[in-house]
């Protein structure tokens, strides 16, 4: 029977950083089972014939939380009120640390946001991923285009200048001359009459809590079934086909998988 040597003080104090940074993960995943539920979210099984086509989803999912990241910093310093609004852009723009940055960010990641969703859907379109059975998740992804858009219309107002106040004033009117509720869906958004301070505080809530939110919540349902329901594979391979699979791939070189000891000769 071989003895173990006893560990050395490097591998002692190794093991025990160890220790401490895995308590509280343990501690987590023994009360509630996320730690598990993430591993196999980010380390399921996909097919193996997947392209760079199936990272569009991703790719939205990014802008999302990039608009979500600057949308709050930008909260910070935004004032929604007629008399401020248009000042406090221009101070996030000219004044602020980098608010240049993080507003242009804010501003044109709104546009990639809404061409990656489009992308995204016509991926699914074209390999037929939203035929049975996700058909579901076909619909959620339309209400987060939809809600994709809205979000970036209740959002052009609150620069308060003549560009966005004129475009919103075209938006409202054409929203308003629809049948039947038309009229009182443009009351609604105006707030009155015209736009004035209770069309930007609407806006200003719509865009900044309501849409959000209601975008948050179906992207994790959206997420939720796309792990349940898996990975949609190219209708063109051999598995979205139906057609057999492949015999095994032939056995890989032993030089490229278990290379010998280092200076060992072959024989």
């Amino acid at each position: 029977m071989a003895l173990r040597r006893p560990p050395t003080k490097k591998e002692v104090r190794r093991q025990q950083a160890v220790d401490v940074v895995m308590y509280p993960i343990d501690w987590l995943e023994e009360r509630s089972g996320l730690v598990g539920g993430v591993k196999y979210f980010l380390f399921r099984k996909v097919p193996g014939d997947i392209s760079w086509g199936h990272t569009l989803g991703s790719a939205a999912l990014t802008a999302f939380l990039v608009q979500a990241v600057t949308g709050v910093v930008l909260a910070m310093y935004y004032k929604p009120d007629p008399n401020s609004a248009y000042e406090s852009i221009r101070y996030i723009t000219d004044d602020l640390t980098l608010g240049w940055l993080v507003r242009g960010m804010h501003r044109w990641g709104a546009s990639v946001f809404i061409i990656l969703l489009f992308l995204h859907m016509g991926r699914v379109f074209l390999y037929g991923a939203y035929k049975y059975p996700r058909e579901l998740n076909w619909i959620i992804g339309a209400l987060i285009l939809v809600l994709g858009m809205m979000e970036g219309f209740f959002g052009y107002l609150l620069p308060w200048d003549q560009t966005a106040y004129w475009a919103t004033v075209v938006g409202v009117n054409l929203q308003a001359t629809g049948p039947f509720v038309g009229p009182f869906l443009g009351d609604i958004l105006r707030g009155g009459a015209e736009i004035g301070p209770e069309t930007l505080a609407r806006f200003y809530s719509l865009h900044m809590l309501v849409l959000p939110g209601a975008l948050a919540g179906l992207i994790v349902l959206h997420l939720y079934l796309v792990v349940r329901l898996g990975v949609q594979s190219p209708p063109w391979s051999p598995t979205g086909a139906g057609r057999p699979q492949p015999g095994p791939p032939p056995p890989p070189r032993k030089g490229l998988v278990a290379p010998g000891a280092r200076g060992a000769r072959k024989r």
